[in-house]
């Protein structure tokens, strides 16, 4: 059987996808996040999403939930993005009606309760303070401010702590009537299942979800006219870098392009990267680099925690990197090693019902369509030498490099002397 998307009458998409493991997954996404919000509410999709679990029409008291879903021996969470929100359980195959259940109770029922509200603000709170205190994600957040500024995709998904303290009740409610609607809503179960029985039930549930028009996201600004800076001081036992460039969104083709060259830059303890920055200088622990592409934007990048004295040789050797793979073609040996890296770890992460839902929700969400894993190994397995240099001469140019830096530093007049083709 394959995967197969449906569509009920009111709107809403279902993804049905069979996976022969032990365990099965419910995913429930939303085309919401902190891109869609306004500067007065920033923070609210985060904060509505850990307010779905404190209660529900079905489920009033907090921690009915949770209880519940841990006597199934379940997995279980919920996460907030800049451009959707998702709700999933994980439990055994033939717990899948009741993981159903109690996912599609807390998307369609919460009930925000005034009082669970108030406690949920040191929660919520308490999560950002955490980022703060754990500079390696943090740096991301800064990266994301450098690279977009004052506008929803520069914004942080939880927001700030003075607006986290005055949305109400009315915010949530108003906020989640305007955007929990059926269009903007998938439903996606990865497991061993009944076709006709799951697709009864996800209709049962989900069939009376408002239908309404979508909201648009508000467009993202995407002009550079320089390299760009921002530090954060911190006085750390490390410092923390995200230096990358403006790329591209997911409708582009050349997105696997970019990311065949991210994997040769930094996917592995092989890449380029990993082995002049950690292993030839032994500046850092981790060094990593993503492409990562949104609705109307996109991004290359490299992150990395290093020794304060090796900071200057770490950045000049990114940057030479980045200037290598705008310069000079791949050799087809490592070319086919990245390409092979990157279609293993999709293949292996294919193992779980819980990745398999992702791989077909997370794509249907931002483009209305999805590719099959064979079709997404076909496009990898396409990129050509020529291709990964044509994208990276089209993003590496001396305008377009950005870097985001904590760690004990107040001026940057010696980073932007580094940061230049």
């Amino acid at each position: 059987m394959t995967t197969r998307k449906l569509k009920l009458s009111n709107g809403l998409r279902v993804i049905l996808a069979p996976h022969a493991g032990l365990a099965a997954t419910v995913l429930v996404l939303v085309g919401t996040g902190s891109e869609y919000e306004s500067r007065r509410i920033n923070g609210l999709s985060h904060f509505l999403e850990h307010m779905c679990f404190k209660g529900t029409v079905n489920r009033p008291q907090p921690g009915m939930i949770a209880t519940e879903l841990d006597s199934l021996g379940a997995e279980y969470n919920a996460f907030t993005g800049q451009e959707y929100t998702g709700y999933w359980a994980k439990a055994e195959n033939h717990k899948l009606p009741q993981i159903l259940d109690i996912v599609s109770d807390l998307y369609l029922n919460p009930v925000f309760n005034k009082a669970e509200i108030e406690k949920e603000r040191g929660v919520v709170i308490e999560e950002m303070n955490l980022y703060e205190d754990t500079p390696m994600w943090s740096a991301q957040d800064l990266f994301m401010t450098v690279l977009y500024g004052d506008q929803p995709a520069g914004w942080r998904i939880v927001g700030k702590k003075e607006i986290i303290q005055r949305l109400d009740r009315k915010d949530f409610l108003a906020y989640r009537k305007k955007h929990y609607i059926a269009p903007a809503t998938i439903v996606v179960v990865a497991g061993n299942f009944d076709l006709k029985k799951i697709s009864a039930d996800i209709k049962r549930y989900f069939g009376k979800l408002p239908r309404a028009a979508k909201p648009a996201k508000p467009k993202t600004s995407d002009r550079q006219a320089k390299p760009q800076i921002l530090l954060k001081f911190k006085d750390s036992d490390q410092s923390h870098l995200v230096l990358g460039a403006r790329a591209f969104s997911v409708f582009d083709e050349r997105r696997f392009a970019l990311q065949v060259a991210a994997d040769i830059l930094g996917g592995g303890m092989s890449s380029r990267l990993w082995h002049r920055v950690r292993e030839e200088l032994g500046a850092a622990y981790y060094i990593r680099s993503s492409a990562e592409f949104f609705i109307d934007h996109g991004y290359l990048d490299v992150s990395a925690g290093v020794d304060h004295r090796k900071i200057e040789l770490v950045i000049r050797a990114v940057v030479e990197e980045l200037r290598r793979l705008r310069d000079e073609l791949i050799e087809a040996k490592e070319l086919k090693k990245s390409k092979d890296h990157l279609i293993g770890r999709l293949i292996l992460g294919l193992e779980t019902s819980d990745e398999v839902a992702s791989f077909y929700g997370g794509q249907e969400v931002l483009t209305g369509t999805f590719l099959n894993p064979q079709k997404t190994i076909e496009f990898v397995r396409k990129v050509t030498a020529e291709e990964i240099r044509a994208v990276a001469r089209s993003i590496f140019t001396a305008n377009r490099l950005n870097l985001a830096v904590i760690g004990p530093y107040k001026k940057s007049e010696s980073f932007r002397k580094i940061l230049k083709f």
